[in-house]
Parts: C-alpha cells; structure tokens; sequence
C-alpha cells in the first residue's frame, strides 16, 4: 500500500470512528438516522451546546488529540470534514 493509500485509509478511519461515535450518542437519541459528511451539525440539530463538549471529550479521549477552548467553534465542528481536518491536525503536530 503506498503512504497516499495509508494516509487516505487513515483519514477514512478516523472519519468513520467519528462518524460512528456522533451517530450513537448525538444523532440517534434525537430521531437523526443519517446525514452527510458536508452536513452542517449544528444548522441540521444534531449537536448542540452539550453535544458539543461531548464531541470534544471524546475527540480528546479516543482520537488522542487535545482541542484547546479556541478551536471549540463552528468553523472546527462544523461538519464531518472540519472535525477530521481538526483532528488530522492536531495528530501531526
């Protein structure tokens, strides 16, 4: 497998673990089935204030990243991507 192919299967990983995560305990409780990887979360319901420090600390918990108080906004949670992209990040730091 060459290091594109590594890096893509990783990034789909870590994407699908939040997925999955955001799903289970942010989504469905709220009747959410499914949305998309460009799905505004906040604009479409499926987190909110509490689900947001949720997110958070399973990010930093699961993910092995530390997210500081002024990366908690819109622009870095807004979507499936943007939290990847954060998270990608923060691991190559």
């Amino acid at each position: 497998m060459s290091t594109t192919e590594q890096t893509r299967t990783g990034q789909s990983e870590v994407r699908d673990q939040i997925r999955e995560f955001i799903l289970e305990n942010l989504a469905q409780p709220k009747g959410i089935t499914s949305f998309t990887d460009e799905e505004s979360l906040m604009e479409t319901g499926v987190i909110d204030s509490l689900g947001i420090f949720r997110l958070v600390a399973f990010l930093e918990e699961h993910m092995g990243v530390r997210i500081s108080d002024e990366e908690i906004n819109p622009d870095n949670l807004k979507n499936l991507i943007t939290i990847e992209s954060l998270v990608l990040k923060k691991r190559n730091k």
